[in-house]
């Protein structure tokens, strides 16, 4: 170490060259020999962990090792030999430089924080990335928990920084945090609130990766595409990205329709608003015309029965409709839609099948088919809804019933 320390000095002496100015070629000379042989090896380090590390990749099955080497993590470790190096010649080519060597010195260990933090990071993107190949944690917020512990390496890593820079013992400034706290909670205060948020919603499975939502504070409609510390992206199926401060799913209400994802059929609920001055009783005449339509054939053939029977039996004047008991042709048509929509295909037989009567509005009285389709894509679902209707549609007239609407030009034109 001695005789590489003047390696140049005694040379450039001796050929006419002032001392001052031997040191610093000498030392320059040697910097740059320091700097060529730690890039070398830094080269050559690199190339030969890439190799193990591509190697062992291939002959295992899973693919963790794989993943390693994409965030570079063998990369980052290779500068670990180069550095060691540095810090241990540093004190030979700066011996005639102490104040030189005392800087660069904090520079190597403040670069070495640097490394370790490149490092830490790589293993943990390396187990984020991991655990989102996995069937069971692929949907879980695992961008947060990742984003936390890399947040306090940060924290830890520039107040060791600060402390080697400034020769003040690291534990200075953790116990000057104490003061601080409230001015550390001001400033993390999102960041607090979306760790707290994350852990709320892994634990209690609101929400994961996936995950169709609608959130209309945020005008949010899509699938959830990541869940890290602060927000949640939201892809919508316009394929715009809404974000979404992650502390607003425990503060705010939205809906998450993986219910229905999960369950065995996707929901119909819509009316049809039926026109109330197009409601009446139906004659025997009426109801002969109407058995005409199979699907309701063999019920008005055994309604009606019951119907004659009940009237002669409680010897019911039918002079006036309105007497005993009667047919109408909203009761009809109301049966008429229970029947189609139980015989449809793409209806799940299995799920909850109604027609239901809601309380007259101002915009008619409404007929409500409640049932569920058996495809939940939303493509289909929307077909089969509009198949269903189309032709609820069209068979309203055969009861001789109206749909309401409002006025437009031609309900004003003369007939």
């Amino acid at each position: 170490m001695d005789s590489l320390k003047h390696l140049l000095y005694d040379y450039l002496v001796s050929v006419g060259t002032t001392e001052t100015m031997a040191k610093y070629l000498n030392m320059l000379a040697l910097f740059l020999v320091l700097i060529i042989i730690a890039l070398l090896i830094d080269f050559i380090t690199r190339k030969i962990l890439l190799n193990i590390f591509s190697r062992f990749a291939n002959k295992t099955k899973s693919n963790f090792d794989d993943i390693l080497i994409s965030n570079k993590a063998p990369r980052n470790i290779a500068h670990i030999i180069p550095l060691l190096i540095a810090l241990e010649f540093i004190p030979v080519v700066f011996s005639d430089f102490d104040y030189a060597e005392n800087i660069v010195e904090k520079g190597l260990q403040v670069f070495a924080i640097i490394l370790t933090l490149w490092i830490v990071r790589s293993f943990l993107n390396t187990l984020k990335d991991y655990f989102k190949t996995l069937p069971r944690l692929k949907d879980k917020p695992i961008d947060s928990f990742i984003q936390v512990f890399m947040i306090f390496a940060w924290v830890v890593g520039a107040f060791s920084a600060f402390a080697i820079v400034t020769d003040t013992e690291i534990w200075a400034y953790f116990t000057a945090l104490g003061a601080a706290s409230a001015v550390i909670i001001l400033v993390f205060k999102d960041t607090i609130l979306g760790f707290v948020a994350s852990i709320q919603v892994s634990i209690n499975d609101m929400v994961r990766i996936g995950d169709w939502i609608t959130f209309e504070k945020y005008g949010a409609d899509g699938d959830v595409i990541e869940i890290n510390l602060a927000t949640v992206k939201v892809q919508n199926f316009d394929k715009t990205i809404t974000t979404i401060p992650t502390y607003a799913l425990i503060s705010d209400s939205f809906k998450n329709w993986r219910g229905m994802e999960d369950s065995d059929g996707r929901r119909i609920k819509r009316a049809l608003n039926i026109k109330l001055d197009s409601i009446r009783y139906i004659s025997k005449n009426e109801i002969d015309k109407l058995k005409k339509i199979e699907l309701i054939s063999s019920y008005l053939e055994t309604r009606q029965k019951d119907i004659e029977d009940y009237n002669i039996q409680n010897n019911i004047n039918k002079d006036l409709l309105l007497n005993g008991r009667n047919l109408t042709n909203i009761g009809v048509f109301r049966k008429y839609l229970e029947t189609y929509v139980e015989q449809h295909s793409a209806i799940n037989k299995d799920m909850m099948i109604m027609v239901r009567q809601l309380s007259p509005t101002t915009q008619g009285i409404p007929l409500e088919i409640y049932a569920f389709s058996s495809d939940k894509r939303w493509k289909n679902y929307e077909y089969i809804m509009s198949d269903i209707f189309d032709h609820l549609i069209a068979a309203v007239p055969y009861f001789n019933l109206e749909i309401f609407e409002l006025p437009n030009n031609s309900s004003f034109l003369e007939k």
